[in-house]
């Protein structure tokens, strides 16, 4: 027994000298804070390389395009376009003129349709969110048939749409003229004035499942015993939705908005499926409006210009956004 411990020690004292026979150096140890406050950033680095290779290389580029004569005559060497430095952007922005004016009666008729897309987006999933909340039979398969149109492929679900909104044989003027007889004869749906309703129409029931679906999850965090204790306290249901449910949500409904109003703004593939590479006037967004000045036009400096534009305009309001509902929150805190 004394033998082996003598052993034992001996090889350790070897082990802690070093090569020339002194004392082995001990290599610095990271503090336990340090190691794990730089874990989370070595997990988002892979992450982070692809953000930057997916989107962030594309949008310097598209911002150095802004700046030069870019038409189809530089297409195969873009770095040789003349540089013109900011009158791509005078002329977008020059209201007075053709392309300026097309491009803000554009910008009005996106900012109507988000807006009343991302608030029926909101007020569908909300109040389907609410509704499935109490347990009931059937309750599961509610749920899965609401999420159906967000699980479907956008391009599959929009020509759907473009479909039903034929004026001779479509389902919408079957049902809107034939059945109910709310028309005095067939519409027309994806040309002329009735097109921003056939696109609020498809952009809503391709949206609001997400809504439904984040709002559900919010609801899962709020205490059954808050509604107990205010129906005990004799308050309806109206009054438990106003005082404990939206009050719950509003951190929820904070996000949820944003990313509503990001997607819809800057949504392509809805209007571009529905109507083709030319939208009607009155669904003429901005999206397909500067595809049209890109791709259709050939002036891709005139679209890179136009992007950066709206590039600044989301920006801007989303830190407004975020401003207001971060005071809104400290100040209901307090």
């Amino acid at each position: 027994m004394t033998a082996t411990l003598t052993s034992s020690r001996t090889d350790r004292a070897d082990a802690a000298r070093g090569p020339g026979g002194g004392p082995r150096r001990r290599l610095p140890r990271l503090p336990d804070r340090v190691r794990r406050g730089g874990l989370p950033y070595l997990l988002l680095l892979p992450a982070v390389l692809l953000e930057l290779l997916v989107h962030l290389i594309p949008m310097i580029i598209g911002i150095v395009m802004s700046f030069r004569q870019l038409t189809q005559f530089y297409i195969r060497d873009w770095g040789a376009a003349p540089w013109t430095g900011l009158d791509n952007y005078r002329v977008a922005v020059d209201f007075d003129a053709p392309i300026g004016r097309a491009l803000l009666h554009s910008f009005f008729v996106t900012c109507v349709f988000t807006l009343c897309a991302v608030a029926l987006c909101w007020l569908f999933g909300v109040t389907a969110a609410i509704l499935l909340q109490e347990n009931f039979r059937g309750r599961g398969v509610l749920r899965a048939v609401f999420l159906v149109p967000y699980a479907l492929p956008v391009y599959a679900a929009v020509i759907t749409w473009a479909f039903m909104f034929q004026r001779d044989n479509g389902l919408v003027n079957h049902v809107l003229h034939d059945q109910l007889g709310l028309t005095d004869q067939p519409s027309f749906w994806l040309i002329g004035d009735n097109s921003v309703y056939a696109l609020i129409v498809v952009a809503v029931w391709k949206s609001w499942p997400f809504a439904f679906l984040i709002v559900m999850a919010g609801l899962q965090n709020i205490p059954r015993e808050l509604y107990e204790a205010a129906a005990i306290d004799g308050a309806g249901i109206w009054q438990q939705i106003r005082r404990i449910t939206l009050p719950s949500l509003r951190p929820v409904n904070q996000v949820l908005v944003l990313v509503l109003f990001l997607w819809t703004f800057n949504d392509f593939n809805t209007p571009y499926v529905l109507f083709g590479k030319s939208a009607p006037e009155s669904a003429d967004l901005i999206s397909i409006h500067i595809y049209q000045s890109s791709f259709v036009t050939w002036n891709f400096g005139s679209g890179s210009a136009m992007s950066v534009l709206l590039l600044l305009f989301l920006l801007l309001v989303t830190a407004v956004y975020l401003l207001l509902t971060t005071r809104g929150r400290k100040g209901s805190d307090v």
